[in-house]
This record gives structure tokens, sequence and C-alpha cells, in this order.
């Protein structure tokens, strides 16, 4: 069990042209797994139920996931507070809680561990600058004592929210990464990504990339927009994916948020496994060298990420002991139309159909628009 201090930190690792695998999407795991409450989407299970917590970065570890972000989405004292919810446990109690499950399942391999801060509803009523500001700045606080890696804002949908966080991270003295949850339209008051990416670069991000919102194939086109931007500007950065795994081609500026599906029905447009060898290679042949997921991502998505780029990576994580390349595992099977799919290209023609003859394969978003106000 490797020593935090002796880990290559995350600006090494991206400088030498590795790939570092992210994980997934705790908020959607926990939610189905009865830890979560779809609503608020607060992490106070960190400290509620850290069985639940620890058990599922333990599972995207094995998966090959090369960073164990804190559960801390939406954990600001005020979005806990938000609505009149009324929770046990303080943002402080949940922020170190969550940090400390972070690092003790990083340590048991060679994973980092990310701070996380995400946008407050403070930002959305209109509160001040100094004010938006204070409320990361309670957060910070606990991931500098508690010395996590490196610091993630992510989950912004205006840019100008995501600039004051990674000022304040940045006063930490740890890189920084800064993902949006915009697609290629832009942020809510409509600065294109190319924009958005410069203004966090020159706030002081390392690392920019979308996160959320929208499917990999939408969020890998956004980080080749803000990629174009950051190098018109004569500016270096590193780049980072993590998107949805759903499906969303019918989405507007607003994401899956605004799909009628959301949040409960949208399992029929889940990503199989091939598709997320199809992501990792398409963010991979873009540049960009962070690649996780958000919302919907599962183990299984992260490990399919992992084994697509096993010879960029050099290895293959612990999980795909149990898992045959391509569906190579199904070659053991007892029927022989099963044993006739365990080749690659089987499963990268197949088309999967959903088993609702009745459904439409798109569907009409609700487009309310800037949700920005009290």
């Amino acid at each position: 069990m490797a020593p935090a201090g002796e880990k290559k930190n995350i600006l090494k690792r991206l400088d030498a042209g590795e790939v570092v695998i992210g994980d997934g999407g705790f908020v959607f795991a926990l939610e189905k797994r009865g830890y979560v409450k779809a609503g608020p989407w607060t992490p106070e299970a960190a400290a509620e139920h850290p069985e639940a917590v620890r058990q599922l970065h333990r599972e995207f570890l094995r998966a090959g996931s090369n960073v164990m972000q804190t559960f801390t989405f939406y954990a600001s004292d005020d979005k806990l507070e938000n609505r009149g919810q009324t929770l046990s446990f303080t943002g402080r109690q949940i922020n170190e809680a969550a940090c400390d499950l972070a690092r003790e399942v990083a340590n048991e391999g060679d994973a980092l561990v990310a701070g996380g801060v995400s946008q407050t509803p403070a930002y959305l009523s209109g509160k001040t600058e100094e004010e938006v500001k204070a409320i990361f700045m309670k957060q910070i606080d606990v991931f500098v004592q508690k010395n996590v890696d490196f610091l993630i804002a992510e989950y912004f949908e205006h840019v100008e929210e995501a600039e004051w966080a990674v000022q304040v991270l940045k006063a930490s003295g740890k890189p920084v990464a800064a993902t949006l949850c915009i697609g290629p339209e832009g942020d809510l008051n409509g600065v294109s990504p190319g924009d958005c990416a410069v203004r966090l670069v020159k706030a002081g991000a390392d690392i920019v990339g979308i996160n959320c919102h929208f499917d990999p194939e939408t969020c890998v086109k956004t980080v080749k927009l803000m990629k174009e931007g950051v190098e018109k500007a004569g500016l270096k950065a590193h780049y980072m994916s993590q998107p949805l795994a759903f499906h969303t081609p019918d989405c507007g500026c607003q994401g899956f948020i605004d799909l009628p599906e959301f949040p409960f029905g949208l399992e029929p447009r889940i990503l199989t496994r091939m598709d997320m060898h199809k992501y990792a290679r398409e963010a991979y042949n873009a540049g960009i060298r962070y690649i996780g997921g958000c919302c919907g991502f599962e183990p299984y998505h992260i490990r399919a990420l992992a084994e697509e780029l096993e010879a960029e990576r050099g290895c293959l994580p612990a999980g795909s002991e149990k898992h045959g390349s391509w569906g190579s595992g199904l070659s053991l099977h007892t029927k022989p139309w099963v044993r006739a799919r365990a080749r690659r290209d089987y499963w990268e023609k197949l088309k999967p159909a959903s088993g609702r003859p009745f459904c439409p394969s798109m569907s009409t978003p609700d487009s309310w628009g800037v949700t920005k106000g009290h």
C-alpha cells in the first residue's frame, strides 16, 4: 500500500502522456442502491452509510479507476439546506467523511484522491462573488486539511461561477481541474465552449473539460471545441471528459435534465460496454487523457474504458480477471449460439433492441431555459 506522497501526481501523469481513468457517477449509482435521495441529490451517505460509499469506490478501483473522487457533489452548506431539507450531518462532517473514504480506498491501489466542489444555489439565487466564494472556501478548508491530491470544480452551468470556484481552489496550491456541464452551444449565458475553456485556464485551471448532462459523443465534441479555443488563445491545458452513460441525441442546451424521462425513466438510454469502448477511443484520439464518467456510469462501464485503452495504459484492471475481452468468456457457455458471440465483430456490429415496441426512439425536451433565480 503506497503512501500518498509516493504516487505520481495528476499533472506529472498527464504531462507524461499517461491515460488517467476517472470513476463513475456516485449520485445516480447510490440513488439506485438506496443511499441517495433523488431531488436534492446530496451526498450525506458519506457520513450516514460509509460502507456503501466505500464499496462503490472499491468497485471503481477494481474496474480501473485511477482517481477516487470524494463523494462531495452538492456538499456545500447552502445546497445541503436548500428547499427546507434537514440532515443529521453538517457539511463539514460529510466532506471529512468523504475524504477519508476516498483516501482509504485510493491507498489500496495506485489511485489519487480528488476533492470536488460543484455549482451552488447561492450563485443561482444571485448572491455576490464574495458570498459564493466563501461557500467554496468551507469545502476547500476540509480538502486541504485532509490533503487530497488535487481538486475538481465540476458540474457548472455558468462559466462565471466556475471561474470563481477555480480561483478559490487554486489558492490551495494543489492542481486544479474544472469541468462544465455544457454542450456545443456553450454555457447557459451563451458563452462558447472555447471561450469558457480560455476563461477557466486564465483563472488557474490546469485541466479543463466537460462532465454530466450529455452523452460521450456530445461531450467529446464539446471538449474538442474547448481545446481549439485554448490553443487559438496560445494557452496550454490538459483535457478531461466525464459524460453521462445515457444516449442524449435529442437534448437541448440543458442536457438530460430537460428530458421527460429524467430521472426515473432513463434506463432505456444506457450505453452498452461496447459504446464505452467507442467513447474511450474517440476521447483518446481527440487528445483527451483524463477519461471517466458521470451519472449512469457503473464500474463495468469504467472497466470497458480501461480495457479499450489497455495498450496505451500498459495494463488491464483487476476486474478484467472476470471478463473476457470482447466477450471471449462466452466461449465457455453451454449454448452453441451464445458461444458463437464470443468475438469482437459480433458486438461491434450489434444494434441493440430496446424491447419496447410502442416507445419512441427520441423524446421532446421540456426546454424550460435558464433556471437562474431564487
